[in-house]
């Protein structure tokens, strides 16, 4: 759910996953003072992304600096892989920033590790305004009673394609279709037009979540995984024989070609992924690219969610109720909206909703996909993610890549994710 730049997210989740274990008890604290010296408080914000997410920040900064003289923000920024060595490093020494940039795969991680701040007294003494957020994404980081963290912005999943393939082969997508018709598709997109129908979605994690969301189980549960080895090798077998089919495309040529995307490259039709990274399409590749809908099992369930980046306290800050009012302010303020537009989503509150409207063919694209599946009435809940998230999520797309490459057959994959899967349950 986060946004990486267009770098080899196996190979980021490994860094963070890996580096993760260095954050110890000393990260541990309460956060209870607020300065109270009377003069200016400085707070510390910490971020990742590209240096243009970095520009839109600082100039929300400066705008929340002039409305709060009183509150400094000390900025930082890094690459997605960097961010989390760095912030591993200060949590260990007990001195991480008061604010950083979160994803809920990292959420129990760092709750476990008494890492993170619970907002909601915050919330109680008035400093942090949870109302008005979309389709329940106040609830979004709350973990076992704690508000660890609220999100800035939104995103859901989704099948980006090829609309001039899509509309050469005659098929519309509309929601509530079913994976038969998304299949019968991909059919007929190879045999027409000799080109695979899908990247391979067989290691996205997360919309293999929705399908097992679909059929009443989910990928985690609050302490472990949510499915077993008999889900898991149909799924997988069914992948392989897709690839040697050449309805899911050649992996070998969509390693060569990454970072871009298999879809934007004309190596695929469709991909799925979360509905804000789609504007990386038209950059990348010389089509029309749009959204399709989910399918589902039953042509109703989709099993979908909003989810996207958030803003999380640090427990050793000194100053909880700045954190709390700087966080109020970047998820609510409609200027904040208007500078940051979509870069992170879109804006999770109904103010900023409403304040940015999105003048480019793609982000107007994400906010009618939003609004439609809002109004279709398909979003439920997130299903909450155990610590060691992240390191099972680089484990299920690295294996399925090399299953997919032949390296490992159905059978073998499945043991050894699920292996690496206990280990890094276990470990966290």
């Amino acid at each position: 759910m986060s946004r990486n730049n267009g770098m080899d997210r196996r190979q980021l989740l490994k860094l963070a996953g890996l580096s993760a274990a260095g954050v110890g008890m000393t990260a541990a604290g309460c956060g209870s003072g607020s300065g109270g010296s009377g003069g200016p408080v400085t707070i510390r914000h910490s971020w990742w992304g590209a240096d243009d997410r970095a520009k839109k920040i600082q100039s929300c900064v400066g705008l929340f600096e002039k409305k709060h003289p009183k509150i400094k923000v000390k900025t930082d920024f890094q690459q997605y892989p960097d961010f989390w060595k760095k912030f591993n490093t200060q949590a260990a020494g007990g001195n991480p920033p008061d604010v950083i940039q979160n994803a809920v795969t990292f959420l129990r991680k760092y709750e476990a590790k008494n890492v993170l701040l619970d907002l909601n007294p915050q919330v109680e003494k008035g400093n942090l305004d949870l109302g008005g957020f979309r389709s329940g994404l106040e609830k979004f980081a709350e973990i076992d009673g704690k508000l660890l963290g609220v999100p800035v912005g939104s995103n859901s999943m989704a099948l980006v394609i090829d609309e001039k393939v899509y509309e050469k082969a005659g098929i519309a997508p509309e929601i509530g279709w079913t994976w038969d018709d998304w299949y019968a598709g991909l059919q007929k997109i190879r045999s027409g037009q000799k080109i695979a129908g899908d990247a391979g979605p067989h290691g996205v994690m997360y919309l293999y979540d929705l399908i097992l969301r679909q059929n009443g189980k989910a990928f985690f549960t609050e302490n472990g995984m949510g499915f077993g080895e008999a889900e898991l090798l149909p799924y997988w077998t069914e992948a392989l024989e897709r690839v040697k089919a050449g309805l899911y495309a050649d992996p070998n040529k969509v390693e060569q070609i990454k970072p871009a995307s298999a879809t934007a490259k004309g190596l695929s039709a469709g991909e799925f992924t979360w509905d804000n990274f789609s504007v990386r399409y038209s950059a990348e590749g010389g089509s029309s690219y749009g959204l399709a809908p989910i399918p589902s099992t039953d042509g109703r369930k989709t099993g979908q969610y909003l989810g996207s980046l958030m803003l999380s306290g640090t427990a050793r800050t000194r100053h909880p109720a700045e954190v709390a009012t700087f966080i109020s302010f970047m998820t609510h303020d409609p200027e904040v909206a208007r500078i940051m537009g979509y870069d992170r989503g879109v804006p999770a509150t109904t103010a900023q909703f409403e304040a940015f409207q999105p003048a480019d063919a793609p982000s107007k694209a994400i906010a009618a996909y939003e609004t439609a599946i809002a109004k279709a009435g398909v979003l439920e809940p997130i299903t909450p993610h155990p610590a060691g998230a992240d390191v099972i999520e680089a484990a299920f797309l690295r294996i399925g890549a090399d299953l997919a490459l032949g390296k490992t057959s159905p059978k073998d994959s499945v043991k050894q994710f699920f292996s690496e899967a206990k280990t890094a349950l276990a470990s966290n």
